[in-house]
Protein backbone atom coordinates (compact mmCIF):
# COMPACT_ATOMS: atom_id res chain seq x y z
CA UNK A 1 0.00 0.00 0.00
CA UNK A 2 2.98 2.29 0.82
CA UNK A 3 3.18 6.41 0.49
CA UNK A 4 -0.08 6.00 -2.70
CA UNK A 5 -2.34 5.49 0.20
CA UNK A 6 -0.74 7.89 2.96
CA UNK A 7 -1.38 11.63 3.69
CA UNK A 8 -5.45 11.33 3.07
CA UNK A 9 -5.93 15.19 3.02
CA UNK A 10 -4.20 15.85 -0.29
CA UNK A 11 -5.91 12.68 -2.41
CA UNK A 12 -8.92 12.17 -0.38
CA UNK A 13 -10.50 15.07 1.29
CA UNK A 14 -10.13 17.34 -1.23
CA UNK A 15 -13.52 17.58 -2.98
CA UNK A 16 -13.46 13.68 -2.43
CA UNK A 17 -17.54 12.80 -2.16
CA UNK A 18 -17.50 8.98 -1.64
CA UNK A 19 -14.69 6.97 0.67
CA UNK A 20 -12.59 4.25 -1.50
CA UNK A 21 -13.48 0.84 -0.97
CA UNK A 22 -10.37 -0.21 1.26
CA UNK A 23 -12.21 1.84 3.96
CA UNK A 24 -15.65 0.95 4.00
CA UNK A 25 -15.78 -1.24 6.98
CA UNK A 26 -19.19 -3.84 6.78
CA UNK A 27 -22.41 -3.22 8.37
CA UNK A 28 -21.57 -5.24 11.41
CA UNK A 29 -18.21 -3.09 12.07
CA UNK A 30 -19.14 0.51 11.43
CA UNK A 31 -19.70 3.36 14.29
CA UNK A 32 -23.26 3.35 14.30
CA UNK A 33 -22.88 6.61 15.45
CA UNK A 34 -26.89 7.15 15.75
CA UNK A 35 -26.53 5.25 18.74
CA UNK A 36 -23.56 6.42 21.06
CA UNK A 37 -24.57 8.51 24.06
CA UNK A 38 -23.56 11.83 24.15
CA UNK A 39 -24.27 12.93 27.74
CA UNK A 40 -22.67 16.19 29.18
CA UNK A 41 -21.49 14.15 32.28
CA UNK A 42 -17.60 15.36 32.23
CA UNK A 43 -14.85 13.35 33.11
CA UNK A 44 -13.42 14.27 36.34
CA UNK A 45 -10.58 16.44 36.64
CA UNK A 46 -7.41 15.94 39.18
CA UNK A 47 -5.03 18.45 40.35
CA UNK A 48 -1.95 16.57 40.66
CA UNK A 49 -0.50 19.21 43.01
CA UNK A 50 -2.34 17.34 45.70
CA UNK A 51 -0.36 14.39 45.30
CA UNK A 52 2.62 16.10 47.72
CA UNK A 53 0.19 18.04 50.54
CA UNK A 54 -2.23 16.99 52.95
CA UNK A 55 -5.04 16.14 50.81
CA UNK A 56 -2.87 13.24 49.29
CA UNK A 57 -4.71 10.12 50.55
CA UNK A 58 -7.49 12.06 48.73
CA UNK A 59 -6.11 12.55 45.31
CA UNK A 60 -4.83 9.03 45.41
CA UNK A 61 -8.42 7.66 45.82
CA UNK A 62 -9.35 10.08 42.65
CA UNK A 63 -6.54 9.24 39.69
CA UNK A 64 -9.37 8.47 36.92
CA UNK A 65 -9.12 9.71 33.82
CA UNK A 66 -7.74 13.57 33.04
CA UNK A 67 -5.37 15.68 34.87
CA UNK A 68 -4.37 19.52 33.96
CA UNK A 69 -1.31 20.53 32.67
CA UNK A 70 0.91 23.64 31.63
CA UNK A 71 -0.94 25.75 29.08
CA UNK A 72 1.80 26.97 27.38
CA UNK A 73 3.56 23.30 26.42
CA UNK A 74 -0.16 21.97 24.98
CA UNK A 75 -0.83 24.87 23.01
CA UNK A 76 2.51 24.46 21.66
CA UNK A 77 2.47 20.88 21.12
CA UNK A 78 -1.10 21.13 19.48
CA UNK A 79 0.24 23.86 17.00
CA UNK A 80 3.38 22.05 16.17
CA UNK A 81 1.34 18.98 15.54
CA UNK A 82 -0.91 21.06 13.03
CA UNK A 83 2.00 22.74 10.90
CA UNK A 84 3.54 19.04 10.58
CA UNK A 85 0.73 17.68 8.99
CA UNK A 86 0.22 20.86 6.93
CA UNK A 87 3.51 21.00 5.19
CA UNK A 88 4.01 19.81 1.73
CA UNK A 89 3.47 16.14 1.11
CA UNK A 90 7.05 15.92 0.09
CA UNK A 91 8.10 17.41 3.27
CA UNK A 92 6.17 15.03 5.17
CA UNK A 93 7.37 11.91 3.17
CA UNK A 94 10.46 12.37 4.60
CA UNK A 95 9.62 10.65 8.05
CA UNK A 96 7.69 8.03 5.95
CA UNK A 97 7.85 4.33 6.76
CA UNK A 98 5.62 1.16 6.73
CA UNK A 99 7.84 -0.88 8.99
CA UNK A 100 6.82 -0.39 12.83
CA UNK A 101 10.02 -1.10 14.30
CA UNK A 102 11.13 2.22 12.85
CA UNK A 103 11.45 4.42 15.75
CA UNK A 104 10.85 7.26 14.01
CA UNK A 105 8.15 7.06 11.37
CA UNK A 106 5.41 8.66 9.66
CA UNK A 107 2.74 6.22 8.29
CA UNK A 108 -1.31 5.99 7.82
CA UNK A 109 -3.81 3.63 8.75
CA UNK A 110 -2.64 2.00 11.93
CA UNK A 111 -0.28 -1.37 10.38
CA UNK A 112 -0.79 -0.95 6.49
CA UNK A 113 1.36 -4.51 6.23
CA UNK A 114 -1.52 -6.13 8.05
CA UNK A 115 -4.63 -4.94 7.81
CA UNK A 116 -7.96 -6.23 5.91
CA UNK A 117 -9.54 -2.47 6.07
CA UNK A 118 -8.12 0.91 6.16
CA UNK A 119 -8.38 3.63 9.24
CA UNK A 120 -8.78 7.57 8.28
CA UNK A 121 -5.63 8.68 9.75
CA UNK A 122 -2.32 9.66 9.25
CA UNK A 123 0.54 9.71 11.79
CA UNK A 124 3.88 10.80 13.22
CA UNK A 125 5.42 7.95 15.76
CA UNK A 126 8.18 8.84 17.60
CA UNK A 127 9.96 7.09 20.54
CA UNK A 128 11.33 10.20 23.28
CA UNK A 129 12.78 7.95 26.33
CA UNK A 130 15.66 8.28 26.80
CA UNK A 131 14.98 11.90 24.53
CA UNK A 132 18.91 12.13 24.05
CA UNK A 133 18.84 8.91 22.06
CA UNK A 134 16.09 9.71 19.66
CA UNK A 135 15.26 13.47 18.84
CA UNK A 136 17.91 14.13 16.73
CA UNK A 137 15.82 11.24 13.80
CA UNK A 138 12.82 13.82 14.53
CA UNK A 139 11.91 15.75 11.30
CA UNK A 140 13.76 19.32 11.39
CA UNK A 141 10.86 21.23 9.82
CA UNK A 142 8.83 23.07 11.16
CA UNK A 143 11.99 24.15 12.64
CA UNK A 144 10.64 24.69 15.88
CA UNK A 145 9.46 20.91 16.15
CA UNK A 146 12.41 19.02 18.12
CA UNK A 147 12.53 21.63 21.00
CA UNK A 148 8.90 21.70 21.06
CA UNK A 149 8.12 18.03 20.99
CA UNK A 150 11.18 17.26 23.33
CA UNK A 151 9.87 19.77 26.30
CA UNK A 152 6.45 18.54 25.80
CA UNK A 153 8.12 14.83 25.84
CA UNK A 154 9.94 15.53 29.24
CA UNK A 155 6.99 17.14 30.95
CA UNK A 156 5.08 14.34 30.12
CA UNK A 157 7.53 11.83 31.58
CA UNK A 158 7.50 13.79 34.89
CA UNK A 159 3.65 14.04 34.97
CA UNK A 160 3.41 9.78 34.09
CA UNK A 161 5.95 9.06 37.01
CA UNK A 162 3.39 11.06 39.27
CA UNK A 163 0.87 8.76 38.13
CA UNK A 164 2.33 5.85 38.12
CA UNK A 165 3.14 6.33 41.58
CA UNK A 166 -0.45 7.27 42.41
CA UNK A 167 -1.88 3.97 40.84
CA UNK A 168 0.39 2.25 42.85
CA UNK A 169 -0.40 2.84 45.96
CA UNK A 170 -4.15 2.80 45.16
CA UNK A 171 -3.83 -0.84 44.77
CA UNK A 172 -2.14 -1.23 47.91
CA UNK A 173 1.31 -1.30 46.42
CA UNK A 174 4.83 0.61 47.17
CA UNK A 175 4.44 4.02 45.37
CA UNK A 176 7.57 2.63 43.22
CA UNK A 177 6.41 -1.24 42.48
CA UNK A 178 5.07 -0.14 39.13
CA UNK A 179 8.16 1.86 38.03
CA UNK A 180 10.75 -1.14 39.49
CA UNK A 181 8.57 -3.49 36.96
CA UNK A 182 9.09 -1.57 33.88
CA UNK A 183 13.07 -2.28 33.07
CA UNK A 184 14.70 0.82 31.55
CA UNK A 185 11.15 2.56 30.94
CA UNK A 186 10.34 3.25 27.42
CA UNK A 187 7.64 6.30 26.42
CA UNK A 188 6.33 6.50 22.53
CA UNK A 189 4.56 9.15 21.49
CA UNK A 190 1.92 9.99 18.29
CA UNK A 191 0.75 13.06 16.36
CA UNK A 192 -2.65 11.55 14.77
CA UNK A 193 -4.31 13.17 11.95
CA UNK A 194 -7.52 13.00 11.18
CA UNK A 195 -8.70 14.93 8.02
CA UNK A 196 -12.29 15.03 6.91
CA UNK A 197 -14.09 12.24 5.74
CA UNK A 198 -16.96 12.51 3.45
CA UNK A 199 -18.33 9.06 4.53
CA UNK A 200 -17.82 9.12 8.57
CA UNK A 201 -20.35 6.55 9.19
CA UNK A 202 -18.78 4.26 7.05
CA UNK A 203 -15.37 3.95 8.81
CA UNK A 204 -13.21 4.81 11.70
CA UNK A 205 -10.62 6.68 12.59
CA UNK A 206 -9.16 4.03 14.62
CA UNK A 207 -11.61 0.82 15.38
CA UNK A 208 -11.83 -0.34 19.12
CA UNK A 209 -9.09 -1.24 20.62
CA UNK A 210 -7.23 -1.46 24.21
CA UNK A 211 -3.66 -0.16 24.28
CA UNK A 212 -0.63 -2.10 25.09
CA UNK A 213 1.47 -0.40 26.47
CA UNK A 214 0.84 0.91 30.79
CA UNK A 215 -0.70 4.18 30.27
CA UNK A 216 -1.74 6.42 27.71
CA UNK A 217 -1.93 9.94 28.38
CA UNK A 218 -3.76 12.02 25.51
CA UNK A 219 -3.96 15.59 24.77
CA UNK A 220 -6.77 16.49 22.11
CA UNK A 221 -7.55 19.22 20.36
CA UNK A 222 -11.27 20.77 20.32
CA UNK A 223 -12.94 18.76 18.01
CA UNK A 224 -14.44 15.81 19.17
CA UNK A 225 -13.35 11.98 18.12
CA UNK A 226 -12.66 10.27 21.14
CA UNK A 227 -15.57 7.44 22.11
CA UNK A 228 -14.86 5.05 25.24
CA UNK A 229 -17.15 1.68 25.55
CA UNK A 230 -19.30 2.16 29.07
CA UNK A 231 -21.65 -0.16 30.67
CA UNK A 232 -21.67 -1.24 27.33
CA UNK A 233 -22.50 1.82 25.34
CA UNK A 234 -20.18 3.92 23.55
CA UNK A 235 -19.88 7.54 24.98
CA UNK A 236 -18.67 10.19 23.42
CA UNK A 237 -15.64 11.86 25.68
CA UNK A 238 -16.11 16.09 24.67
CA UNK A 239 -12.45 17.08 25.10
CA UNK A 240 -11.85 20.25 27.90
CA UNK A 241 -9.46 22.75 27.25
CA UNK A 242 -5.92 22.02 28.92
CA UNK A 243 -6.63 18.79 30.01
CA UNK A 244 -5.58 14.84 28.95
CA UNK A 245 -7.24 11.89 28.95
CA UNK A 246 -5.66 9.41 30.59
CA UNK A 247 -6.60 5.56 29.66
CA UNK A 248 -5.46 2.65 31.56
CA UNK A 249 -3.02 -0.08 29.45
CA UNK A 250 -2.92 -3.52 28.93
CA UNK A 251 0.34 -3.93 31.15
CA UNK A 252 -1.63 -2.23 33.96
CA UNK A 253 -4.60 -4.47 34.20
CA UNK A 254 -1.63 -7.53 34.48
CA UNK A 255 0.26 -6.09 36.64
CA UNK A 256 -2.95 -5.25 38.66
CA UNK A 257 -3.91 -8.97 38.60
CA UNK A 258 -7.74 -7.48 36.64
CA UNK A 259 -8.16 -5.10 39.38
CA UNK A 260 -7.90 -2.35 36.86
CA UNK A 261 -9.11 -3.07 33.44
CA UNK A 262 -7.52 -1.72 30.24
CA UNK A 263 -10.21 1.54 28.55
CA UNK A 264 -11.81 -0.08 25.10
CA UNK A 265 -11.73 2.86 22.65
CA UNK A 266 -12.37 3.70 19.70
CA UNK A 267 -12.28 7.03 16.99
CA UNK A 268 -14.61 8.38 14.93
CA UNK A 269 -13.96 11.15 11.81
CA UNK A 270 -16.55 13.86 11.39
CA UNK A 271 -17.21 15.50 7.70
CA UNK A 272 -16.58 18.90 8.09
CA UNK A 273 -13.20 19.48 10.53
CA UNK A 274 -9.83 17.90 10.55
CA UNK A 275 -8.85 16.45 13.87
CA UNK A 276 -5.52 16.34 16.12
CA UNK A 277 -4.74 14.09 18.93
CA UNK A 278 -1.51 13.61 20.90
CA UNK A 279 -1.67 10.66 22.82
CA UNK A 280 1.66 9.46 24.85
CA UNK A 281 2.41 5.62 25.41
CA UNK A 282 4.28 5.33 28.66
CA UNK A 283 5.85 1.32 28.60
CA UNK A 284 8.26 -1.25 30.07
CA UNK A 285 11.20 -1.50 27.95
CA UNK A 286 11.05 -4.96 25.55
CA UNK A 287 12.94 -6.89 27.89
CA UNK A 288 10.84 -6.35 30.90
CA UNK A 289 9.32 -9.58 32.42
CA UNK A 290 5.59 -8.19 33.07
CA UNK A 291 3.42 -10.34 35.23
CA UNK A 292 0.59 -9.76 38.27
CA UNK A 293 1.75 -8.14 41.16
CA UNK A 294 2.65 -10.79 43.97
CA UNK A 295 0.93 -8.67 46.93
CA UNK A 296 -2.33 -9.05 45.12
CA UNK A 297 -1.91 -12.58 44.50
CA UNK A 298 -4.49 -14.75 46.66
CA UNK A 299 -5.47 -17.94 47.13
CA UNK A 300 -8.86 -16.78 46.30
CA UNK A 301 -7.56 -14.46 43.83
CA UNK A 302 -4.58 -16.17 41.90
CA UNK A 303 -2.81 -14.95 38.96
CA UNK A 304 -5.22 -14.37 36.18
CA UNK A 305 -2.04 -13.95 33.36
CA UNK A 306 1.35 -15.61 32.81
CA UNK A 307 4.73 -13.76 33.20
CA UNK A 308 5.85 -12.65 29.69
CA UNK A 309 8.60 -9.99 28.65
CA UNK A 310 6.84 -6.71 27.17
CA UNK A 311 8.55 -6.97 23.73
CA UNK A 312 6.34 -10.65 23.06
CA UNK A 313 3.11 -9.06 24.21
CA UNK A 314 3.60 -5.83 21.92
CA UNK A 315 4.92 -7.84 19.15
CA UNK A 316 1.74 -9.55 19.15
CA UNK A 317 -0.29 -6.58 19.12
CA UNK A 318 1.16 -5.28 15.84
CA UNK A 319 1.07 -8.65 14.45
CA UNK A 320 -2.98 -9.07 15.11
CA UNK A 321 -3.83 -5.31 14.68
CA UNK A 322 -7.17 -4.02 16.30
CA UNK A 323 -10.06 -6.53 14.78
CA UNK A 324 -9.52 -8.13 18.35
CA UNK A 325 -9.61 -5.58 20.60
CA UNK A 326 -6.86 -6.78 22.86
CA UNK A 327 -4.48 -9.51 23.15
CA UNK A 328 -4.84 -9.68 26.77
CA UNK A 329 -6.92 -13.58 26.38
CA UNK A 330 -3.40 -14.83 25.18
CA UNK A 331 -1.34 -13.94 28.22
CA UNK A 332 -4.34 -15.40 30.16
CA UNK A 333 -3.23 -18.36 32.45
CA UNK A 334 -6.68 -20.08 31.73
CA UNK A 335 -9.86 -20.11 33.96
CA UNK A 336 -9.91 -20.04 37.97
CA UNK A 337 -12.01 -21.38 40.27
Amino acid sequence: MGAAKLLLTDHLASGAKNVPTSYIRPISDRPNLSVVHTSDVSIPLIDLQGLHGPNHSDVIKQIAHACQFHEAVVNKMLRIAREFFRQPEEERLKSYSDDPSRTTRLSTSFNVKTEQFSSWRDFLRLHCYPLHHYINEWPSNPPSFREDVGEYCTNMRGLVLRLLEAISESLGLKPDHIAKSLGKHGQHMALNYYPPCPQPQLTYGLPAHTDPNLITVLLQDDVPGLQVLSNGNWVAINPIPNTFTVNIGDQIQVLSNDRYKSVLHRAVVNSKEERISVPTFYCPSPEAMIEPAMDLVRKHHPPVYRSFAYSEYYHKFWDTGLATQSCLDIFKLGLHS
